[in-house]
Formats: C-alpha cells, structure tokens, sequence
C-alpha cells in the first residue's frame, strides 16, 4: 500500500534552509518543519528578542498550516526548542495567545544551538478535519 506525500510551499513563511519541505502532508496528517522567528521576506531574525522571535515563529507556522489547509485548531502536538529554558515563560505567554481553544500536547527542549543562531524553533503536526 502506497502513501501519498504532498510537500506543502508558502512564501508566507521562510524558505527551507536545506533540503526538507516547510511541511508533508499525509493523508489528512499535516507534518510542519520546525519553523524559526525570521521574516519570510527579508530571510532575517525580527527584533524585539525571544518574545518577537516566537510571535514570528508561530505566524510562520500558521502560514505554513494555512497552506498545507490546516489551522492552529487541527494541531494536535508541538515541539518547541529554546537556546535558553529562562526563556520558557515568556515563550509560554505568546505561545498561548496562539493555542486559546484545547491546547496541543507539547514537548519544550532547550538546545544547545539553533539554525542561524534562533533563540526559538517551533515545529508541530497537525490532523485535518477534527471537529
């Protein structure tokens, strides 16, 4: 039995810095590469420090759900990934006004480096057409 794979592409979000898709979608499984706090147009990292990186990482993330025909409500597990745990709480506080109905499961990881030297990387998979 075959399984379809469909790579997912936005220019809403960053373009993938290597060779993997910003998301596959399997069958009505959304899988999002970890998504980073850059602006998809200048390929920079947006000021303002970790709480503006995560603001921009979970707007790439919806960007890339949105393509891939999914919303934040369909993610069913993230995994978020912190140069610095001492920055779990303010990642907590930005991240929840994204997650406000029934909360995805979630692993939190602090990391010794990030691609482009990230204070943040947020990754997630998603299940389209929960209701």
């Amino acid at each position: 039995m075959s399984h379809h794979r469909e790579a997912v592409k936005t220019d809403k979000a960053p373009a993938a810095l290597g060779p993997y898709s910003q998301a596959i979608v399997a069958g009505n499984m959304v899988f999002v590469s970890g998504q980073l706090g850059m602006d998809p147009e200048s390929g920079s990292f947006v000021d303002g420090g970790v709480r503006a990186q995560t603001d921009r990482a979970l707007k790439n993330l919806v960007a890339v759900l949105e393509a891939a025909g999914a919303t934040v409500n369909d993610v069913t597990a993230c995994t978020v990934f912190l140069k610095d745990m001492n920055d779990f709480v303010a990642v907590n506080e930005v991240y929840a006004q994204y997650f406000t109905d029934v909360p995805p499961s979630r692993a939190a990881i602090e990391v010794a480096r990030l691609p482009k030297d990230g204070l943040v990387e947020i990754s997630c998979i998603a299940v389209k057409g929960q209701e």
